[in-house]
């Protein structure tokens, strides 16, 4: 492992770069919070395992590495993205390459007059109210040393704004492609989605890469849901099996709205996720499922907090592993219920099928109550096969691989079915029928 303090150092040292790469934009409005984030950044620690929030996931080898921060710009060709759009939606498509926004291959042309979706650079440039009243707000950088990195580094990523009552009918898809080639990148994109009074909008985040190559992503998601908005996010990540993955979700929610997560989780060496919601009003919803799949020596990690503070809301959480090899998962569920927060429903379990005898998951769904009329539960399974059920499709003809497959399909479907954009379930079927279906009957 390389010398801690020399890491950070290193970081320390590339903000010198970063901040000469400005120009003028390193007077702009949000220059003292970059600041005081990398005041933070060389204050704290980075996480190990007697962490309890970091316990079964050490990110030693994520300190192997001397990474170096994406300051330029990269170029591809509409060529190189198009394998990694969906089928029938590709009249929303926003691509951020290496972190920074592309312009020329963006394309937004079926969203209505008055919606937003520019880079959060340009925006950062222009001064926009926009990122004066909710940069920074949401993703506490205070404590956490990765959120710390990606504030004070923030030079680009997606910024959405859906006005009051406008509906946006057809999924606004970020791509977010690495090209790293032979370099160790840290690539840190920084996004803000806002969705004003009765809006509507589906966003989904998709995480890919062109080469296979070490990198480390480090994503920071801002995402505010205003009154009685409906705001259905989906993020899908595929990168690099040598790649690391560190992402960080905090949705804002006001008065009767309705927020959905919906996450599938593929690729990385290591994937640390940390979705945190929480109510400010009544009469809130808020959904979170999500499906990971690992093999080999992949380590998945998510830790969620549902922070009930105003009465009269509801959670549902379900999240579900398969894991294979020697591949390792961790879910961390935590649902908080404020003294206040009467009349709450909340919902939460962690299912999980282990593949082989190598694979192991620790769980730990939690609840911390401090109400009397509420009605919250929560659980999770860990197993392999049904024998019984394998037995039955292979005394039916279907062989050991493809009685597996259908087996493995029929527990990752509720949470597949979960998600409403028919391209996106699509495509996640594919890839469940590509790793489990022998090829002679995949075809």
């Amino acid at each position: 492992m390389n010398d801690i303090k020399e890491i950070k150092n290193q970081y320390l040292k590339s903000y010198e770069l970063f901040e000469n790469s400005l120009n003028g934009e390193r007077f702009s409005s949000i220059n003292g919070i970059r600041k005081e984030a990398l005041s933070k950044f060389s204050d704290l620690s980075f996480p190990t395992v007697k962490d309890e929030e970091w316990k079964y996931t050490s990110i030693a080898p994520l300190l192997e590495h001397n990474f170096i921060p994406s300051f330029d710009k990269k170029h591809l060709t509409k060529n190189q993205i198009k394998k990694f759009l969906f089928e029938s939606l590709e009249s929303n498509v926003v691509v951020v390459i290496n972190g920074h926004f592309s312009e020329e291959l963006t394309n937004i042309n079926k969203a209505p007059d008055g919606i937003e979706v520019s880079s959060i650079a340009k925006a950062i440039s222009l001064n926009s109210p926009l990122i004066g009243k909710h940069f920074g707000k949401y993703a506490d950088f205070s404590k956490h040393i990765f959120t710390s990195l990606s504030t004070a580094f923030t030079k680009d990523g997606v910024l959405i704004h859906i006005p009051e009552s406008k509906i946006v009918d057809q999924p606004i898809h970020i791509l977010f492609i690495t090209s790293s080639e032979n370099e160790k990148l840290l690539i840190q994109p920084r996004n803000l989605f806002v969705a004003e009074k009765n809006s509507q909008v589906t966003i989904i985040e998709h995480f890919v890469s062109i080469n296979s190559g070490i990198y480390f992503t480090n994503t920071v998601t801002e995402i505010v849901v205003g009154e009685n908005a409906v705001v259905d996010h989906l993020r899908i990540q595929e990168e690099s099996k040598s790649a690391f993955h560190i992402g960080r979700m905090d949705i804002d929610q006001e008065r009767s709205s309705n927020f959905s997560s919906h996450f599938i989780s593929l690729g990385a060496s290591l994937t640390r996720n940390d979705f945190n919601s929480k109510f400010n009003d009544e009469g809130g919803e808020c959904k979170l499922n999500g499906l990971f799949l690992t093999e080999n020596n992949q380590l998945f990690d998510v830790h969620t907090l549902i922070d009930h503070a105003k009465p009269h809301c509801n959670s549902h959480e379900h999240y579900k592993g398969i894991l294979n090899h020697a591949s390792r998962g961790v879910f961390n569920g935590k649902v908080i219920v404020r003294p206040d927060a009467q009349k709450t429903n909340a919902f939460q379990e962690n299912n999980n099928i282990i593949l082989s005898q190598e694979a192991l998951i620790n769980t730990k769904p939690q609840l911390e109550i401090f109400a009397d009329d509420v009605k919250c539960s929560h659980g999770a399974t860990i197993g392999q096969l049904n024998k019984d059920a394998l037995f039955y499709l292979k005394s039916r003809g279907l062989g050991n691989e493809a009685a597996r497959a259908i087996l493995i399909h029929a527990f990752a479907s509720d949470v597949i079915q979960s998600v409403k954009v028919k391209a996106v379930r699509n495509y996640i079927e594919e890839i469940l029928s590509g790793k489990f279906n022998p090829p002679e009957e995949s075809k």
